[in-house]
């Protein structure tokens, strides 16, 4: 059993059925010239079909069936795919509802990619130049041992940060207030300066405002797991950046991401304006109260109804 499930983990990546299979609902599949590897029943499978499949999986996989070794693995796998293919429809398992309905499930899914492909990411790739152009502008964002130094007023509520703030806009003294009014006793004595740090130091919400923060600014109130923070920037030094070379693969796939998110925002909002939509949210909130039953509670109640 163990190996089954093997088998059919890695045959999951062969995501179609092997070309010239001659099922009932297509028939035969048009003739090719195309030299024939291995025969599964009355099905090939061609040189042909085993260079798409292998062309369709992602790079890493394809590492996997490098030299003669791992062709001959590939073969096997896309064999026994095809062996188990042939065996559930001999068991008629293509006409179960459950089968159905994960059909349907998966047409839903790859129609609503396509639509995603079309309208969000083909519009969402960035050119070198808006790369180039990021890095350039954000250059504090990638130097390795970068610090800051900082000091911070922490409250409990988020009411009174805002007041605080509002009061910080008009010229009240930042180290003032810490002394008076911040949780943080450890820094509240020294007017909220908690010294140099770097990163990774910090809370990841205090952090990533801190390190965006120009020297002499004053961050809007930061909540964190501790409360809601004022934080100002007193200091910084800059470490050096990190080589544009050396980054801009991931700073390409974080500037596509946003984009992405965007454009799918952006989208999203302007079907909503096409598509009328009402949400019982009554009905929802007492889903989410209500537990479904496992199946061995279920069992259980169906025993003790037919005592």
């Amino acid at each position: 059993m163990k190996r089954l499930l093997i088998v059919i983990v890695v045959s999951s990546f062969f995501l179609c059925a092997c070309s010239k299979q001659k099922q009932e609902a297509q028939g035969p599949s048009p003739s090719s010239s195309s030299p024939v590897v291995a025969t599964v029943g009355s099905v090939t499978i061609t040189q042909e079909d085993i260079t798409r499949e292998l062309k369709g999986l992602p790079e890493q996989i394809q590492k996997m069936f490098e030299g003669p070794g791992g062709m001959e693995r590939f073969v096997d796998e896309m064999v026994k795919k095809e062996m188990l293919y042939q065996e559930a429809k001999k068991k008629g398992l293509d006409n179960s509802a459950e089968y159905k309905k994960k059909v349907a499930d998966f047409q839903k899914l790859t129609l609503i990619s396509v639509l995603l492909e079309k309208e969000i990411e083909d519009k969402a790739k960035v050119s070198d130049k808006e790369v180039k152009d990021y890095y350039e502008t954000h250059k504090s964002e990638f130097a390795a041992n970068g610090q800051v130094r900082a000091s911070h007023i922490l409250v409990k509520t988020e009411d009174e940060a805002n007041k605080i703030y509002d009061e910080l806009k008009h010229g009240a003294d930042f180290a003032k207030i810490a002394r008076e009014k911040s949780l943080d006793t450890g820094s509240a004595k020294n007017g909220g300066d908690l010294g140099f740090f770097s990163r990774n130091q910090m809370v990841p919400e205090f952090e990533k405002v801190a390190f965006t923060l120009k020297k002499g600014e004053i961050s809007k109130p930061v909540k964190t797991q501790y409360g809601y923070h004022i934080i100002k920037v007193t200091d910084r030094k800059e470490g050096a950046a990190l080589e544009f070379d050396k980054i801009k693969d991931l700073l390409a796939q974080k500037l596509t991401s946003q984009k992405q998110k965007e454009l799918f925002d952006s989208y999203v909002n302007t079907l909503k304006t096409s598509y009328k939509t009402e949400i019982n949210k009554e009905l929802v909130s007492k889903m989410a109260n209500t537990k479904p039953e496992t199946t061995e509670s279920t069992e259980k109640k169906e025993g003790t109804e037919k005592k």
